[in-house]
């Protein structure tokens, strides 16, 4: 048996000592439940004990950690990547500075077709092998689960390789990663003029193929104007709802056309971007189960609107924090700056942004049951801080790396 204890922990954060919670609303987001001068006791891959210091009782089968001045919290939990997808598009963050828009790059062959492209032409050797750089630099910065999308491929085989790659990211890293097939991301060029053409490849060849595999727990439509329509959003659900697969969608990124409300009906998991949102949206989301999930490097690295943060919690909702790592808006993996941009530009206080990008994170993944708290039976998946005064400075000191270390299944990496 492997055991550790770490002791004289200056906080331990997000403890659960009654009942589990799997995700945290409204008010209740304002609290980050802690332990001051705490202990942490893992046992192979799960937290068995904790508490404050002087319970603590030592054990000759203990390797004690001395963790002085240091803090501990569960991982973070991104539950909004692309982190399969091949080169970068840095051409177009220059095309952005001298003035054009997402928009106009799209139309000019850029944005997701130009990934698409680099996708396409890639073996699937060599997506694995950029993939798992990526993610091997995302747990270094603490993250302890992640969700990838498939939607960078858009023909039937590279879709499939995209997902096969995911799903040997899973086989090879002993982290949660659920996969997310996003086969309606963009119309490809040669179905333009021809969206239903495409809609009907999707439902009819890609998704039987894909349940054949195994290959994705979700389905996720990019919906918005230009690119897929309410409608065509009910025709991919409702294909993915045949085939047992949860909807997890792209709305509201640029405008409000009824995405949130169609997707409640179809009881996604999750609602992402909601850079705009209505009164109409709110008032949905109230009577759902469905977890809004904001993606703040993206707003910042586009220049967009940021989610309304202040207006969904203070309405009583939940809200969960992602990277939306991919390589035209969102050029990043790190949950560290998602929860520092939270705080300054959204206005999220530090206890709701940790709280967003751990239990809430978790719960946009599905797995706050075992994962996303500091809770006995949980996954041991934490983060040791440096010495630090508070967990105000993760936020506040947003271009440092305050993690010292961290533990997936109990063990370092």
């Amino acid at each position: 048996m492997n055991s550790k204890a770490f002791i004289n922990i200056k906080q331990l954060l997000q403890v659960e000592t009654n009942s589990l919670k799997l995700k945290v609303s409204g008010e209740e987001m304002k609290t980050l439940p802690l332990i001051n001068n705490a202990y942490l006791i893992i046992e192979n891959d799960v937290i068995v004990d904790f508490g404050e210091m002087s319970n603590f009782q030592n054990s000759n089968m203990l390797t004690t950690i001395d963790c002085t001045g240091q803090i501990i919290l569960p991982t973070w939990y991104d539950s909004h990547t692309h982190i399969v997808y091949a080169g970068n598009r840095e051409q177009e963050f220059v095309d952005r500075i001298n003035g054009l828009t997402y928009e106009e790059i799209a139309n000019n062959g850029g944005g997701i077709l130009n990934s698409a492209k680099k996708l396409q032409e890639i073996s699937e050797e060599e997506l694995y092998k950029q993939s798992a750089e990526r993610l091997e630099e995302v747990i270094k910065l603490g993250t302890g689960g992640i969700e990838i999308k498939s939607g960078y491929g858009l023909t039937v085989d590279a879709e499939l390789k995209m997902l096969r790659t995911i799903k040997q990211l899973k086989e090879n890293y002993n982290i949660p990663i659920k996969a997310t097939f996003l086969g309606a991301h963009a119309v490809p060029a040669e179905y333009k003029g021809n969206k239903q053409g495409y809609l009907d490849l999707i439902i009819n060849e890609m998704l039987p193929l894909i349940s054949k595999e195994n290959l994705a727990e979700y389905i996720d439509i990019f919906c918005e104007t230009g690119y897929f329509s309410v409608e065509d959003t009910e025709q991919i659900l409702a294909a993915g709802q045949r085939y047992k697969l949860t909807p997890k969608t792209h709305v509201n990124q640029f405008t409000s056309i009824g995405g949130i409300q169609k997707s409640i009906e179809y009881n996604a998991l999750t609602v992402d971007h909601l850079e705009l949102v209505s009164d109409e949206d709110l008032e949905a989301l109230k009577s759902a189960d469905t977890m809004p999930v904001a993606l703040p490097s993206c707003s910042y690295f586009l220049s967009i609107p940021y989610t309304p943060a202040r207006q969904l919690i203070d309405n009583g909702l939940a809200l969960a924090l992602a990277t939306d790592y991919n390589p035209g808006s969102t050029p990043s993996g790190n949950m560290n700056f998602v929860v520092s941009t939270a705080c300054i530009k959204m206005k999220m206080t530090p206890e709701e942004a940790i709280n967003a990008a751990t239990i809430n994170g978790a719960y946009a993944m599905g797995i706050s049951k075992t994962h996303g708290s500091i809770a006995k039976g949980k996954k041991a998946n934490i983060i040791i801080t440096k010495t630090i005064n508070s967990y105000n400075v993760l936020p506040y000191s947003f271009g440092s790396n305050n993690i010292a270390s961290v533990l997936i299944n109990g063990i370092y990496i």
